[in-house]
């Protein structure tokens, strides 16, 4: 369920003090994001929020969230004051200097008479002596884990300029029971593995939701006991959901455009498998391709131009771009050893990832939209569906290591720096990353 939070610039903390409102147009300070080896993360002395039990929780998320954005770094501030600082002053600079922070972030989390929790917060730059960035935020007193998410989106905007991604979730698989009797159900939780919610039952075995860039819906593919698959496109939020279609034979589950309204899928007909729009008001079905190859798993482009798909046209499965009208012809981008498939563009429109597949290793890796640079951020035994943040700087995807085990969900950032499992109460496939909430 969306948690709507109120949200209104600070009034003053201290005499002739206001407290600065949030601008997230401007960088505290230009971090440099690109690959190389030069590459420091910023420290970031976190200081524990003063309040109640919400204090601590707050606290405790934003350093988690700092610790797997890859670009800040906690720094542990107790041997600073016992890592409290007083939120209503400036907080002595000098003294995080000594232990190599860039900036100092301060704060209160409590319950007020009306018992709402309000939040604020104040990010000061070391080097400049300044304010950065403050806010507060005002909501229900359960709303505390949302709150540090939005915080941390805040300070990560900042101080890098770009956009932040704690305040998202991700739809996924959940898988549990045996190997031979997997029960698969489509959930939604964080993107920190929290909160996790189940959106079915397990009645019908679910596969390869997808997010919309631009809503809390989703859409995904349902198979019932008879093996008929349907698509379904389901609200998060109040749990409505309708059939979109009855496509016998379809290779994956439809991908929305960028405006959401209309979805673009591979529909199977005898040997061959083309690519079709929907347009999700009237159910009209567009086809894209017609040739004798399997043409499947395609994705728009941020502005909604272009589509990259995956096709065997060549002999091999690799990945190609087209227009999004169809028609025309399709241009190869990839060119390496292996075969690649599940390519997916970034919202930023810089990059597309992709599962390349050679020999025995499954990798996860990224390539400019022309097919140059590309990037191997990962490898295994099976690494697979790589799903992207919203800010275009983080990707996820599952791991499934063989044996009796099953998959996990992973993330790793755009340039390979670091990995990490992202924690679920079972196992757990086909994660797709939403936008930030409203």
């Amino acid at each position: 369920m969306s948690i709507k939070i109120s949200r209104r610039a600070a009034t003053s903390l201290i005499a002739g003090a206001a407290l600065t409102p949030f601008v997230p147009a401007r960088a505290a300070r230009v971090l440099n994001l690109h690959a190389g080896g030069g590459f420091e993360p910023i420290n970031v002395a976190v200081t524990n929020f003063v309040g109640d039990e919400a204090a601590r929780t707050v606290t405790s998320v934003i350093n988690n969230n700092f610790k797997r954005s890859v670009f800040l770094k906690p720094v542990d501030a107790a041997s600073v004051g016992g890592g409290v600082a007083n939120p209503d002053q400036t907080p002595n600079l000098d003294v995080y200097r000594s232990i190599n922070a860039q900036f100092v972030l301060t704060g209160r989390s409590q319950r007020g008479g009306d018992g709402r929790l309000s939040t604020e917060f104040r990010l000061f730059d070391v080097t400049t002596g300044e304010q950065a960035a403050g806010s507060q935020f005002v909501t229900e007193a359960a709303n505390a884990r949302r709150v540090a998410h939005l915080v941390s989106d805040a300070v990560f905007t900042r101080i890098t300029g770009e956009k932040g991604f704690f305040d998202t979730r991700v739809v996924f698989v959940d898988e549990s029971g045996s190997k031979d009797h997997r029960r698969k159900r489509l959930a939604i939780m964080d993107q920190d593995g929290a909160n996790v919610r189940y959106l079915t039952r397990g009645e019908d075995l679910v596969v390869t939701p997808r997010f919309s860039p631009s809503s809390q819906d989703v859409t995904y593919m349902a198979m019932s006991a008879d093996g008929d698959p349907k698509v379904f496109l389901m609200n998060v939020e109040n749990g409505q959901r309708e059939a979109v279609g009855n496509f016998p034979g379809m290779s994956f589950s439809p991908r929305f455009s960028p405006d959401g309204l209309k979805v673009i899928m591979s529909l199977s007909e005898g040997a061959e498998t083309n690519l079709y729009t929907m347009e999700l008001r009237s159910r009209t079905t567009t086809r894209l391709t017609d040739t004798a190859a399997i043409d499947t798993s395609p994705c728009y482009s941020p502005d909604g131009g272009q589509i990259v798909f995956e096709s065997d046209r060549g002999g091999s499965q690799q990945i190609y771009v087209m227009s999004a009208r169809g028609g025309g012809s399709a241009k190869r981008i990839s060119f390496g050893a292996g075969r690649y498939s599940t390519p997916v563009w970034s919202p930023k429109g810089d990059y597309i990832a992709f599962t390349k597949q050679n020999g025995g290793n499954f990798a996860i890796g990224v390539m400019k939209t022309d097919g140059s640079g590309e990037r191997i951020l990962t490898e295994g035994f099976h690494n697979e569906g790589p799903t992207w943040a919203p800010n275009g700087l983080f990707l996820m995807f599952f791991r499934d290591s063989g044996g009796a085990g099953g998959p996990k969900i992973y993330m790793v950032d755009v340039f390979g720096r670091s990995e990490f499992q992202v924690p679920t109460p079972n196992y757990a496939s086909d994660p797709a990353w939403g936008p930030l909430q409203d």
